[in-house]
C-alpha cells in the first residue's frame, strides 16, 4: 500500500517462523504508531525455514488481522530477498520496527540501525521494548521446544501452535 502521503508506513522484517506472541507484542505497539504496517517475510537462499512462506503469510494474516482491525490500522504480508533499506523504500516506509528484549538485542540493533543509517539516511529505526512476558520468546527456542514435542501454546498464536503440532507430529512418524 502506496501512495497517501498522510499513511505513516512502518515496516516489520523478520522470519517470522513461526510468529510468536513476542512478535504480536510488537505489532500492538506498532499499530499505535503507524497507520499501515508493512510486514515482511526475508527469504534468505541460505537458511531453509521450517514453514513455507506461503504458509508464514497465512498464519500471519490470520493471527493479525484482528489485532490491526480493533488499532484501526491496515497491514500487509509482503515476501523480500534484498535489503531492508531497499526494500522499506520499495513500500514508502518512513520506519523499521525493531523490538528489544534485553541489552543483547540493543547493541546488536543498534549496529543495524547505524547500518542502515548510513545506506538510507532518512530511513528511521523505531524500537519496541518488549513486554516482560514475552521477553524470553524467541522463534528459535520456540521451534526448539515443539521439535521434542513440548507444550509452546503460551508463546504463539493458537493457528500457529496448531500448525507445529501437526508440523511435528508428522515428522515424529515412523518411517516404514
Amino acid at each position: 500500500m502506496t501512495g497517501n502521503p498522510k499513511t505513516r508506513i512502518g515496516l516489520y522484517a523478520g522470519s517470522f517462523d513461526p510468529l510468536t506472541n513476542g512478535h504480536m507484542d510488537m505489532l500492538r505497539a506498532a499499530f499505535r504508531v503507524f497507520d499501515h504496517v508493512v510486514i515482511a517475510i526475508g527469504m534468505h537462499p541460505t537458511k531453509t525455514p521450517l514453514f513455507s512462506a506461503d504458509d508464514r503469510s497465512a498464519m500471519i494474516t490470520a493471527a493479525v488481522g484482528p489485532i490491526a482491525r480493533s488499532a484501526g490500522a491496515t497491514f500487509e504480508v509482503r515476501m523480500f530477498s534484498n535489503l531492508v533499506t531497499a526494500f522499506a523504500k520499495e513500500v514508502g516506509a518512513a520506519a523499521l520496527i525493531r523490538g528489544l528484549r534485553d541489552g543483547t538485542d540493543l547493541d546488536y540493533e543498534m549496529q543495524m540501525s547505524g547500518m542502515n543509517g548510513v545506506i538510507a539516511p532518512g530511513l528511521q529505526t523505531i524500537f519496541f521494548p518488549a513486554s516482560p512476558e514475552d521477553r524470553h520468546i524467541t522463534a528459535t527456542l520456540v521451534r526448539q521446544v515443539a521439535s521434542m514435542g513440548g507444550d509452546v501454546s503460551s508463546f504463539v498464536p493458537k493457528a500457529v501452535n496448531a500448525a507445529l503440532i501437526a508440523k511435528f507430529e508428522t515428522s515424529r512418524q515412523p518411517k516404514l
